[in-house]
């Protein structure tokens, strides 16, 4: 199989909840608002494991940018997807990129940078193949190091976010699930 945009998204949206969180985004108004991370890749890797499209999916990630940075804005967004999705039984992970910067030290132990738009925080996804979103507005894949490593299975390192130690920590735990995942170091060929 060639993973291209069509692909990952035929086999992404061939999972309900997430073909009804794209449809009822849009009603939030969100600025810059994507669907994000394991909820579009992890679609490819149970389809290339056989198994069901939703398996492993801990979580479905949404990016919106809001120039109110304040903890109210946020929360309130918060409460609105809540209330938009209580019927899908899932949970739905949704964070303004332009307050990231505020809260993240505190929780991680290291400073972020202040981002400037929606898709710099796909951008610093700990693993580069993993860095995809689609666009609520447009229906735009954003995939900014290409789908080959996901479609080939490789997990390296983000130069953009070269946290080995986190990295190796979530590298492990994507192939604790699909153990056909290579996971490449910065010194090792692919």
């Amino acid at each position: 199989m060639t993973l291209t945009v069509e692909t990952l998204l035929k086999l992404a949206m061939s999972n309900p909840i997430n073909a009804e969180l794209y449809k009822r985004l849009p009603t939030l108004g969100l600025e810059q608002c994507f669907l994000t991370a394991g909820c579009l890749f992890q679609a490819v890797w149970n389809h290339q494991a056989n198994l069901p499209v939703d398996q492993g999916i801990k979580d479905y990630d949404v990016f919106y940018f809001d120039t109110d940075v304040s903890y109210e804005a946020e929360d309130a967004v918060i409460r609105a997807v809540e209330r938009l999705f209580e019927d899908l039984g899932v949970n739905v992970e949704v964070k303004n990129q332009a307050r990231v910067h505020l809260w993240y030290e505190q929780r991680f132990g290291r400073p972020y940078p202040q981002l400037h738009t929606a898709r710099q925080g796909i951008d610093r996804y700990l693993v580069a193949g993993t860095c995809i979103g689609l666009e609520v507005a447009t229906g735009e894949v954003y995939a900014p190091y290409g789908l080959d490593d996901v479609e080939q299975g490789i997990l390296r390192i983000n130069p953009l976010h070269p946290e080995m130690e986190l990295f190796e920590r979530k590298a492990r735990s994507y192939q604790a699930r699909w153990p056909w995942l290579k996971i490449v170091r910065l010194d090792s060929p692919v």
